[in-house]
């Protein structure tokens, strides 16, 4: 317990403050603009009464702190060390995935948009937030419709010899075969990206005036083509849902049960609502400082910062997050609670939005326990699985061998649990010997990864048998097992009708399979996590296969050792692109000298006329 004494001797400026346990560990890390008068909140019981709170303070046995300047500073200091600590009573985000945007960088020849994750200060021009890639290339696929910028590396582009398939359909200028002016191609650069941020209106000023120039000046061709832009325009604009009046902000909403917190944020850009994502965490202080400490986790995750963002109530001491944020942003960023208007009504939704995703989360989590006890009745198993792994093996006839290891949480996949194995120890095709390496390499000795609770293979009794072994062997216990069997076809001599059996699960100690029903939501869970961990296999397996096929094309070239094999292919942007280059473009590839571009160009070309 904190004694009273103790605190008094506390500076009364700005810094952080680090409740411990009596075995050391942190529990919780704090700021605060009055370190004496924060932590005396929690001592005298003054802050928040909820019984969570003082059942907290009963577990400190010490209090630490750390002086800081300013606010700011403390607040750059709770986040460091949180991600450091990761102490039980904060918020922690670090597994959270980031957002997408799309990069234009308009110092670039013939500027284009690419999809990143990270926005770094380096003076191109970022747009989103997109909540996934999906939505981010559905609006690149609109865009390039109505501005048909270039979709390839400006290398790739410069070594073609004729357009590409995009110029066919008219979604790209044709820069690279001067099909378009670097001025016009400059204008259309100019007009996405005010597209992107939402000034309609200037960019209908700036086509319009450009037709009725090009129109003056007898150039009909250009003002048609200016004319249908303007049209393509107009025709999006009246798609998208006006829900603001204003700019760019970030409209905040949440919902709280117990010790969880549902939060939805609404990213509102150039008036339109253009996306929204919700997040959950467990917070045991106060709503308020739960806020504070999310939204500058939030935004230390190289997420894009509007000029404002709303909330639906006030955090503590707001100034030194706006100061940062406005620093992070370079420009000024503020933080307020709307009382009236189309702003709280913002507010409002996001907190609808909020509550949906917490009721919706609810019903899910109950489904998923139904089904899990439904999938344990019928396998005979003691508990339901909470944790499921399935393994799965991919070769060709021995060669590049590789396994893969995907789980699911409560029903659900978990792709930062999933697991890449390239198989050592087998060189000839035994996809059970495959098998047993890659369990064994799951359950060594030194492993402190959770156990599963049921591990699926995909086969039947003899895959089956491979993993009972292994778990034998390293003696691992409260490990179910399970083999799914795929369906398979056959026809009867006398039909000509083709039929097709049903997909069998086998479990150890029993010879014939058992019989679930086709359909039935237990059986199709795990042909889910079955096909995802084939699918996984697969696509690894045709990196590994990529990979060797591109080293082996350029392998035994005089003067083309492994940092020129990757500079080249980065460069050019494929091994197609690389030989279809000249001797002189080569020779201009960064690290290339003329002796080995030509070297290369002979290897390639000789091996194409063999």
């Amino acid at each position: 317990m904190i004694a009273l004494a103790m605190v008094d001797n506390f500076p009364s400026s700005p810094g952080i403050y680090l409740m411990k346990s009596a075995e050391g560990s942190i529990l919780y890390i704090g700021k605060a603009r009055n370190l004496k008068k924060r932590v005396r909140q929690y001592v005298l019981g003054s802050g928040d009464s909820r019984l969570h709170i003082r059942f907290m303070v009963q577990l400190v046995e010490s209090v630490e702190y750390i002086v800081t300047d300013t606010e700011k500073e403390a607040l750059i200091l709770e986040n460091t060390l949180i991600k450091q600590h990761h102490p039980k009573y904060n918020i922690n985000l670090r597994d959270d995935k980031t957002y997408f945007s799309l990069r234009m960088d308009m110092k670039e020849p013939y500027p284009r948009l690419t999809l990143v994750r990270k926005v770094p200060s380096d003076g191109a021009r970022y747009f989103g937030p997109y909540a996934s890639a999906t939505s981010a290339k559905e609006v690149l696929k609109q865009l390039y419709k109505v501005f048909p910028l270039r979709h390839y590396p400006l290398a790739t582009c410069m070594a073609r010899k004729r357009p590409c398939l995009y110029y066919q359909i008219k979604q790209c200028s044709a820069p690279c075969c001067g099909k378009i002016t670097a001025a016009e191609y400059a204008t259309l650069a100019e007009g996405a990206a005010l597209f992107l941020e939402g000034k309609n209106t200037e960019i209908a000023r700036i086509y319009r005036a450009k037709m009725n120039l090009a129109s003056q000046d007898m150039r009909y061709e250009d003002a048609a083509r200016y004319r249908d832009l303007l049209r393509a325009i107009e025709v999006t604009v009246e798609r998208q849902k006006m829900v603001a009046r204003g700019g760019d902000s970030d409209v905040f909403g949440l919902y709280r049960q117990g010790d969880q917190v549902q939060m939805a944020v609404l990213h509102v850009r150039g008036g339109a609502l253009t996306g929204s994502r919700t997040f959950l965490f467990d917070w045991e202080m106060e709503t308020e400082e739960g806020l504070a400490s999310f939204l500058n986790e939030y935004y230390d995750m190289d997420t894009p910062i509007p000029p404002q963002i709303l909330t639906p109530l006030p955090i503590p001491e707001p100034a030194a997050l706006e100061e940062l944020l406005s620093e992070k942003s370079g420009r000024k960023v503020t933080i307020a609670v709307p009382q009236r208007g189309p702003k709280l009504e913002m507010v409002k939704l996001a907190e609808k939005n909020a509550q949906t995703a917490a009721e919706e989360r609810l019903a899910k989590e109950s489904s998923s326990a139904t089904l899990l006890s439904e999938l344990a009745d019928k396998l005979h198993l003691p508990a339901p699985p909470r944790r499921i792994e399935c393994y799965d093996i991919s070769n060709i006839q021995g060669e590049m061998a590789v396994g893969s290891r995907v789980v699911f949480i409560e029903g659900k996949a978990d792709k930062s649990l999933y697991r890449r194995y390239r198989i050592k120890g087998v060189l000839q095709s035994d996809d059970f010997a495959m098998m047993r390496e890659v369990l064994s390499r799951r359950f060594r000795a030194e492993s402190d990864e959770e156990k599963p609770d049921l591990i699926v293979v995909d086969g039947g009794l003899g895959q089956l048998s491979v993993l009972n072994a292994v778990l034998e062997e390293l003696e691992v216990e409260g490990v179910e097992a399970a083999g799914l069997a795929k369906s398979r076809t056959f026809r009867d001599m006398e039909s000509p009708e083709i039929s097709k059996s049903d997909e069998r699960v086998f479990r150890p100690g029993r010879k014939n399979a058992i019989s679930l029903r086709q359909n039935s939501a237990p059986l199709l869970l795990l042909a889910r996590i079955r096909d995802e961990a084939h699918r996984f296999a697969v696509t690894y397996h045709k990196a590994v296969r990529s990979k060797v096929m591109v080293t082996s094309e350029l392998e035994g070239v005089p003067g083309i050792a492994g940092k020129r094999k990757k500079a080249l292919l980065v460069h050019f942007g494929s091994l197609k692109a690389v030989k279809e280059a000249t001797v002189e473009q080569l020779s201009a590839a960064p690290g290339m000298t003329a002796k080995a571009a030509k070297a290369l160009w002979e290897h390639l070309h000789e091996k194409q006329q063999a």
